[in-house]
């Protein structure tokens, strides 16, 4: 794959290594010249002077063949008019743009521009290690709004099948870990002694998944 990055700071260079080292060419993008300093020697990708929403310095990027685009830099405004720019008019299939205010970044996740919101993901991430509830999260999507989350549960789902689990709780179970191995559970999967149970939830209905896990199965006390 050919990507783009735009902003060549502390995340767009390391973006720009651990891309380039999985085996893709890349070519990144900043107003200021010594930013690709960062890039250090081993970098072979393509570095480019100037504003990252400029046509000619994305065609020169090598914008119309770029199979990703990803705006990191400073500003907000930058990131989403050149991620804008990469999907409607280059028609670039994968784009994404990193957003510090935690509003816009919702705007423009509804025009489907995927976003990764900073200040409120890091922020998210700080109270739950700061004050853990009575699950533990093991993930949360960049936008803070879904989460897998280990729940203790009651004894008596012991035997059941996920599926159960699942419709009582209304969530999702996204995988097991049984004897120290993750496995994804089928529809047929019965629950077993010693089973940790890690669900897909939004931070509404945590507690509601927590509170059915931890109750019995209907018929068994």
């Amino acid at each position: 794959m050919h990507i783009v990055i735009m902003g060549c700071g502390r995340v767009g260079s390391t973006l720009a290594h651990t891309l380039e080292s999985r085996g893709h060419t890349v070519a990144i993008i900043d107003q200021d010249q010594d930013a690709f300093r960062r890039l250090g020697p081993d970098f072979t990708g393509l570095t480019v002077t100037g504003v990252g929403f400029d046509r000619d310095v994305l065609a020169t990027a090598g914008i119309d063949r770029a199979d990703a685009f990803a705006a990191v830099s400073s500003g907000d405004n930058s990131n989403i008019i050149s991620a804008r720019l990469a999907r409607e008019t280059f028609g670039v299939a994968r784009v994404v743009a990193r957003i510090y205010d935690p509003k816009r970044a919702e705007v423009y996740e509804r025009l489907g521009i995927p976003t990764v919101a900073t200040v409120r993901w890091t922020a998210d991430r700080m109270v739950r290690l700061l004050i853990p509830d009575g699950n533990q999260e093991v993930w949360r999507d960049p936008t803070s709004s879904v989460a897998i989350v280990e729940i203790p549960y009651h004894a008596g789902w012991v035997s059941q099948p996920v599926r159960a689990l699942e419709e009582a709780t209304g969530a999702r179970v996204a995988y097991l870990m049984r004897f120290g191995l993750g496995t994804l559970p089928t529809p047929s999967t019965l629950l077993q002694d010693g089973d940790q149970v890690f669900v897909l939830v939004t931070d509404e209905m945590a507690a509601g998944v927590t509170k059915a896990a931890a109750s019995p199965p209907e018929g068994v006390h």
